[in-house]
């Protein structure tokens, strides 16, 4: 069984600690990522905070942002330290902010100095360093261009690659857009892993339902969602029967996903932490449900107010039924 089977995408404000510990409780399988941190922020920031993790997340893998090997191979290191099972390369966030920074998908044009990050990261850990990309960038967008990519860090060890089938472009549109605007090409992937058959390839963009996994798994070895997993995580309390082969283990229900979110919410309220950074989590979790729309309601409209506890999340599910 590949560990990258089934992933759950770095997504700025989104993958934090609460929303994977969140994921957990719906899936034990499932490959967790966090938002993409910037070496510079490890090193000059709160790096304590931000590698923060809850022990029932693995397997989780952190993704680091940063061009510079030296930067990137401390960070790496951190990250082992703290636990981490995997460190992923950011080579495939298309945004202004990032481009200004030197890292994201800008760097698909320099595969050398990707190399350079990878074998540098893996002289100073022992857990995998892992590469998340598109298919191309702007007009370097051919097949030609992206298996020169893939070889360059293919050469200095990296073994799991995470491809976005789409290219992005730099100028003129935005991250959503690029998300969504430049065509889906699955069989670019598909042959690179023909191409590649040793490598790890894992296969990212627009994927939706379990239906949706199971045929790509038949081509690559893993599969990556992304903003499905937050919009209608319903189907995640499936995953770990249909994808994983756990016909055994009890399935989780919603109610009882929401009752232990609730005992980890209160424990984290008494350590400082706002309600209304766990429970913005849970708006999604009834979706297509009789009494959804009152739930979130209930939520959006009080998880803001000042001393709300968790009593909300309880009051929101008998608002429901």
């Amino acid at each position: 069984m590949t560990t990258h089977k089934l992933c759950i995408a770095p997504m700025m404000e989104w993958t934090d600690r609460h929303f994977r510990y969140l994921v957990r409780l719906m899936t034990k399988h499932t490959r967790l990522y966090t938002e993409m941190l910037t070496a510079g922020a490890l090193i000059h920031g709160d790096r304590e905070r931000f590698l923060r993790f809850d022990e029932s997340e693995h397997p989780i893998a952190l993704q680091l942002g940063g061009s510079d090997p030296i930067e990137m191979a401390q960070s790496a290191k951190w990250g082992e330290q703290a636990g981490y099972d995997e460190i992923n390369i950011n080579v495939g966030c298309p945004s202004d902010r990032v481009q200004a920074g030197r890292f994201g998908v800008c760097l698909m044009r320099e595969p050398a100095l990707i190399a350079e990050c990878v074998t540098a990261m893996r002289n100073q850990v022992n857990i995998p360093i892992t590469v998340k990309c598109r298919i191309g960038v702007d007009h370097d967008d051919s097949y030609d261009f992206l298996c020169h990519f893939v070889d360059s860090i293919k050469q200095a060890g990296c073994e799991t690659l995470i491809v976005h089938a789409r290219k992005a472009w730099l100028k003129g549109l935005n991250p959503k857009q690029n998300r969504e605007v430049p065509k889906l090409d699955y069989q670019r992937i598909y042959q690179l892993k023909i191409d590649n058959p040793n490598m790890n390839i894992v296969i990212n963009g627009g994927i939706n339902t379990i239906e949706d996994i199971k045929l790509h798994l038949k081509h690559v070895d893993g599969v990556m969602i992304g903003r499905q997993a937050y919009k209608h995580p319903e189907f995640l309390l499936n995953v770990d029967k249909e994808i994983y082969g756990q016909a055994n283990s009890k399935q989780p229900s919603m109610n009882d996903v929401i009752h232990e979110y609730a005992m980890y919410v209160e424990k984290n309220i008494k350590q400082g932490i706002p309600l209304k950074s766990m429970a913005k989590h849970i708006l999604n979790l009834y979706q297509g449900i009789p009494g959804a729309k009152k739930w979130r309601r209930h939520l959006s409209e009080n998880m803001h107010k000042p001393d709300v506890g968790v009593d909300l999340i309880y009051q929101g599910l008998e608002k429901m039924y």
